[in-house]
């Protein structure tokens, strides 16, 4: 990781850059890595990016779902004395950036999400794979991708590591449930929150249509398409993805 991470009381988080606050929350699999190439963009163009390290596999098993992350994310915010902020999640991270912006709508200024879950009832379990060998959990990350090496091994070992993890593998798929559970459809259309949906045309994950429907169901939001892209763009397409949010921050004021 290219970035020091900090720590205070039980906190655990990545802070580059100052001026406006943009709080990134990444996946269920994704590392705080993932996003270097957006951290380093808009630290330099006038953003102060923060990464939490998101609780997934220390909550207590009761408290794995998306709603106490959100709430974990609230304190975190008012631990850091945050005001108006920009919530840019991935996939679970989507999830939690949406749902957080359901509870705290006074608190978030805009919000982008990319592949995300809360609409799809297969954006988790189905893709989260069980205990398997190698071989298997390497063809899994690699589809994640439209382009199979992105999923280099750091990434496929930790994909490994998590599915043959007894506690994170229990903790994994009740994260999936409540993602089913947290269903987001009815919440979506009294959501005034300005929102940049970024999605790849290739998303097996969460499928383009996943992106539509966002789309159509906030009052406020603005879909782009990222072209041989799968679920991670910001990964896969990093110049891409900072260029579509930069613009879109730009034309909206923020």
């Amino acid at each position: 990781m290219a970035h020091r991470l900090k720590k205070e009381k039980s906190y655990s988080y990545i802070e580059v850059g100052e001026g406006k606050p943009l709080i990134i929350l990444h996946g269920l699999m994704g590392g705080l890595s993932n996003f270097d190439s957006v951290t380093d963009y808009f630290s330099k163009r006038g953003y102060r990016v923060i990464i939490p390290e998101l609780p997934i596999y220390t909550m207590s098993l009761l408290k794995t779902n998306v709603k106490s992350f959100a709430k974990y994310l609230h304190e975190f915010i008012t631990h850091k004395e945050l005001d108006q902020v920009i919530l840019l999640g991935n996939s679970l991270g989507g999830h939690i950036g949406l749902y957080h912006t359901k509870l705290y709508p006074e608190k978030i200024k805009a919000l982008v999400i990319t592949g995300s879950s809360g609409l799809y009832e297969s954006a988790m379990g189905g893709s989260y794979p069980k205990r398997s060998d190698y071989e298997v959990i390497k063809k899994k990350a690699q589809d994640v991708f439209y382009d199979p090496e992105v999923a280099t091994k750091a990434i496929v070992d930790e994909v490994y590591e998590t599915v043959n993890d007894r506690n994170k593998l229990i903790k994994t798929l009740a994260i999936a449930k409540s993602a089913i559970r947290h269903n987001m459809a009815k919440d979506l259309p009294k959501m005034f929150t300005p929102t940049c949906i970024i999605w790849g045309k290739n998303d097996t994950v969460t499928p383009p249509e996943v992106a539509e429907e966002f789309n159509d169901l906030l009052p406020d939001s603005e879909l782009f398409w990222i072209d041989k892209c799968g679920h991670a763009a910001m990964m896969e397409h990093p110049e891409t993805f900072n260029s579509i949010l930069s613009a879109w921050l730009t034309k909206r004021g923020l």
